[in-house]
């Protein structure tokens, strides 16, 4: 599926991990993002990698890992 910049999103599987958008990215844990948290798109990476943006942080998450929210 094909995501747009400024879609809200949240995720459908639990993440082992979370990477920070910064420029020096840090992981940090999973649980500062809930599978019920909406976020909002806020860039596109190579491989697929989109820039979320959720409350407790930016996060950049695999495209196949989210689902729309309509």
């Amino acid at each position: 599926m094909k995501f747009a910049i400024g879609e809200k999103v949240s995720l459908q599987v639990p993440m082992p991990y979370l990477k920070t958008v910064d420029p020096i990215s840090m992981l940090r844990p999973p649980d500062l993002v809930s599978l019920d948290e909406i976020g909002l798109i806020i860039g596109k990476r190579p491989n697929d990698l989109l820039e979320v943006k959720f409350r407790r942080g930016s996060f950049l998450i695999p495209s196949e890992r989210l689902k729309l929210i309509e």
